[in-house]
């Protein structure tokens, strides 16, 4: 490697290289190089030999520019399962070692990505400051000062130092947003359920995410649309749109806390730094307004009461019995609360949180995102010996609201502060809208003139974004044509863009028809009640791509008008009734999937 430049640690640049000859061996070289070069023992847990390393980027064969992460070199949070390395979610007393990938970690192997280790974290992934850890924490790549921030710290510190292109997290509370906000990168935390958990150690199963940090929002959307794969192992992963990013066709309405509910502790420069990233998006034709966050403050406050700290304690409590001093005083001062609490207390957490949301509704109504500071303060590593607990949680105040209320989020690096710390704002939208807020992130990204985290590459932003998708014919699918299905990709590969899940009306029954592969099923219409309520998925297909997706489509089946549940009406595929004879009646399942898992 010593004959190259250096190689920015983007996957444009990366693949740009690769177009020209350079071997992905070559870049691995520059990994453990900057590695080296860094020599910070509290960013990696556990790590492969180069030379294992190198034999993995061989393995890849010639440069497929096809795979969306060939060659890229990516990190594992200690809290997901490599294969053969052991998951120790910052315990050494939990630590067991898998004999497979997380399904995220074998969705990013099949994308070209290479693995280059397991990154620390905050014990059981129960902190934001990134240095509740038994192993030492790592330093923030741009001021040792600092905290790294966590729970994700040596994910967001491998990428700030730009030793990786990607990392995955998780993120709770905020884990996936904080390190972002300190090292000066990219945060993802995607819609709940878009990631599988498969593979993953929880914290709160119900409320968190797999996240991803990148060095810009491009990256951080490609990995995410990489990741992003139904599992019908996973009970709580669902189907979620993955579009492409794009420019929107209107400018976005977006909320920001009015001036009496803004919170940043007393930290003037921050304010600042968030005035002036909001006076970016008001400039690109955004339209602002300031809303009451008094109701997001008090969901907030949720997190660590009652429920979800019961949660917590499921996953620890086995251990917390047997062996108590295996776990932090900190984290068994979090964690140990859910001793006195009951199931009643849990229950009264979740009717709170409803009427918390309910009472958020009308400040949220009518925006398409929320702006916020993604930290309110920064916070030093000598502040935390003082105080472990409160600066943890005034990192939380505007992250910890949003699992809670199911919103996605992406942390975006914006001009420096006037101390020169980073700058970074957070856009929250609901569930879903992942897609449409990195667009608008993209933007405030691309303003003034920044290195990537704490490299001294310059930023370059994307000058090919198309515009945003036209209209197209709206398509219930019921089958092989379903996200991570079988002929998915004959939707994908025409544009396609997921809507969302849905089910139709009670006048449809459901069969398993003979033949395949693939195995395919038929929905035949009767009247009103004498069928059921059948899951479908809806998508958008572009008009110009109706025809040649139509001839793919063989008999029995054949394009029709499908009621939904909710008394819409699209087009999807009817079957001919004469096909049901040799077919199974599957109608009291309702679903394919559940359907394909049982056999």
């Amino acid at each position: 490697m010593s004959n190259l430049p250096e190689i920015k640690m983007t996957i444009p640049d990366l693949h740009r290289a690769y177009a020209s000859g350079v071997s992905p061996e070559a870049v691995i070289a520059q990994v453990f190089a900057r590695i080296a070069d860094i020599n910070d023992p509290g960013i990696f847990l556990a790590m492969p030999s180069e030379g294992a390393a190198r034999a993995e980027a061989a393995a890849l064969g010639a440069f497929d520019a096809a795979r969306p992460l060939w060659g890229v070199p990516f990190a594992v949070k200690d809290n997901i399962d490599v294969a053969g390395y052991e998951t120790t979610a910052a315990c050494p007393a939990f630590a067991y070692t898998p004999v497979e990938d997380a399904f995220v970690v074998a969705r990013l192997r099949a994308a070209g990505a290479i693995f280059v280790g397991k990154t620390n974290l905050d014990q059981f992934a129960t902190g934001l400051v990134g240095v509740r850890t038994p192993y030492g924490a790592p330093l923030n790549s741009i001021d040792p000062e600092i905290v790294p921030g966590g729970s994700s710290g040596g994910s967001g510190v491998a990428v700030g130092h730009g030793i990786v292109a990607l990392a995955l997290g998780t993120d709770t509370a905020g884990s996936g947003r904080v390190p972002a906000a300190l090292n000066n990168i990219v945060g993802l935390k995607p819609t709940l359920g878009a990631l599988s958990a498969s593979g993953v150690v929880p914290a709160c199963r119900s409320i968190e995410t797999v996240s991803i940090f990148a060095l810009t929002v491009a990256d951080a959307h490609a990995a995410f649309q990489a990741c992003c794969a139904y599992d019908p192992g996973d009970a709580f992963c669902k189907p979620v749109a993955a579009p492409g990013l794009s420019r929107r066709a209107a400018p976005p309405v977006i909320g920001i806390p009015d001036p009496a509910s803004i919170r940043f502790l007393g930290d003037a420069v921050q304010e600042a730094s968030f005035q002036a990233a909001v006076d970016l998006l008001r400039g690109q034709g955004a339209e602002i307004r300031e809303i009451d966050f008094t109701p997001l403050y008090a969901v907030a406050e949720m997190l660590y009461e009652g429920a979800w700290v019961a949660e917590r304690y499921t996953v620890i409590a086995d251990l917390l019995a047997r062996d108590p001093e295996a776990i932090l005083p900190v984290t068994r001062q979090i964690i140990g609360k859910a001793e006195t609490l009951s199931a009643a207390d849990a229950f009264r957490g979740l009717y709170r949180l409803k009427d918390l949301a309910r009472a958020a509704e009308p400040a949220l109504a009518g925006l398409d995102a929320l702006c916020v500071p993604t930290i309110p303060t920064f916070y030093t590593v000598d502040d935390l010996a003082t105080d472990p607990v409160g600066p943890n949680s005034n990192f939380g105040t505007y992250t910890n609201f949003v699992n809670l209320l199911d919103m996605c989020g992406i942390a975006v690096p914006v001009p420096a502060r006037a101390d020169g710390r980073p700058g970074s704002v957070t856009l929250l939208a609901a569930a879903g809208q992942d897609a449409e807020i990195a667009s608008i992130a993209l933007g405030l990204e691309a303003a003034g003139a920044r290195n990537l985290g704490a490299t001294g590459w310059p930023f370059t932003p994307a000058t090919d974004l198309p515009d945003a998708a036209p209209e197209g014919l709206i398509l219930a699918v019921c089958g092989a044509h379903m996200s991570g299905l079988p002929l998915n990709h004959q939707l994908t590969e025409r544009g396609g863009a997921f809507l969302g899940a849905a089910c139709t009306s009670d006048a449809y029954r459901f069969y398993a028809l003979a033949g395949g592969p693939p195995d395919r099923p038929g929905l035949v219409r009767g009247t009103a009640g004498s069928g059921a309520e059948i899951a479908v998925e809806l998508w958008q297909l572009p008009l110009a791509e109706v025809g040649s997706f139509l001839r793919a489509i063989p008999a029995p089946l054949g394009l029709g008008s499908i009621a939904l549940a909710d008394g819409r009406v699209v087009q999807g595929f009817l079957c001919e009734s004469a096909a049901v004879d040799a077919a199974s009646d599957i109608t009291a399942i309702g679903d394919w999937r559940r359907y394909i898992a049982r056999i």
